[in-house]
């Protein structure tokens, strides 16, 4: 079997690659990140796609800076929504399973509970309205596909929510807000339940987070309990205070409902894939 990935580069691309090298049935991988394809282009995609013939594409690719979509929204929605359009229509005509990662940020954040995979979407930022774009466009146009939306993505990949907590704690003067919540996601964790959905070919939509609810401010906290740091010394802010170009969902929180109803079991509780990020951390500085 051959995989294609985008996003390679990124937290959830690396990982996805990861772990499709390391799955026993040793699939032929092609990681690819935005320097070797950019999902704007369709030629390009149509290229990769038509030479390398995958039977699965796994899309994390995409713009994922919430305030740059804002600011630039015609390059969001090129890359978020018309890419996933090239993906499917490409990986279509070869027959393709496409596996495309979509965000919690499709939601406006006003549910007040974690969101399952059949709430209605309605986002509030270029973002989420790019991201939506995909998801509709993989529906419309994929001969075979899934999606899963994640959240909160952190993973030894860049610099991540974790590592700011970390630099807050060496004395980095960061804020964190405790006005908005959501659902930590470890990139291992999404990778794994990405590349079952590619190799099973499962279809449908389903949301791929870790299990536990959390407050950004909460989540740094838990970072440094777990580090074994006083976190009495992280500085809370709220969302109004940082002044972003983008808005934000108050409570984006999402719900596994799907993937356990599919014979795939949940995800562990966030602080259990933290305190294994912190352990790697500090066995990989040693």
């Amino acid at each position: 079997m051959k995989v294609l990935v985008t996003g390679a580069g990124g937290q959830v691309g690396s990982a996805v690659v990861a772990a499709l090298g390391a799955h026993p049935s040793c699939p032929e991988v092609l990681g690819v990140t935005h320097a070797d394809l950019d999902l704007a282009d369709r030629e390009q995609i149509e290229q990769v796609v038509g030479t390398f013939a995958p039977d699965a594409i796994v899309n994390p690719g995409a713009i994922t800076n919430v305030d740059g979509c804002e600011d630039d929204p015609a390059s969001a929605y090129a890359v978020n929504a018309l890419g996933p359009r090239f993906l499917a229509l490409a990986g279509s005509r070869i027959g393709a399973h496409i596996v495309h990662v979509s965000t919690d940020y499709v939601f406006d954040g006003t549910a007040g509970r974690p969101y399952g995979e059949w709430d209605d979407t309605n986002p509030i930022s270029h973002y989420g309205r790019s991201k939506l774009g995909g998801e509709i466009e993989v529906a419309r146009h994929a001969s075979s596909w899934a999606i899963a939306r994640t959240a909160w993505v952190f993973g030894r990949r860049g610099k991540d929510f974790v590592q700011l907590a970390l630099d807050a704690a060496a004395g980095a003067d960061y804020g964190f807000v405790d006005d908005q919540t959501g659902s930590p996601s470890y990139a291992p964790d999404v990778a794994e339940v990405l590349v079952q959905l590619a190799l099973q070919r499962m279809s449908g939509l389903f949301h791929a987070v870790n299990e536990g609810v959390c407050t950004r401010y909460r989540m740094a906290t838990d970072v440094l309990e777990l580090a074994g740091f006083d976190p009495s010394i992280l500085k809370i802010v709220s969302t109004t205070d940082l002044g972003r170009p983008a808005a934000r969902p108050e409570f984006s929180a999402m719900s596994n409902l799907a993937l356990p109803a599919s014979g795939v079991p949940r995800l562990r509780h966030y602080r259990e894939a933290l305190a294994e990020y912190l352990l790697t951390a500090v066995e990989g500085a040693a």
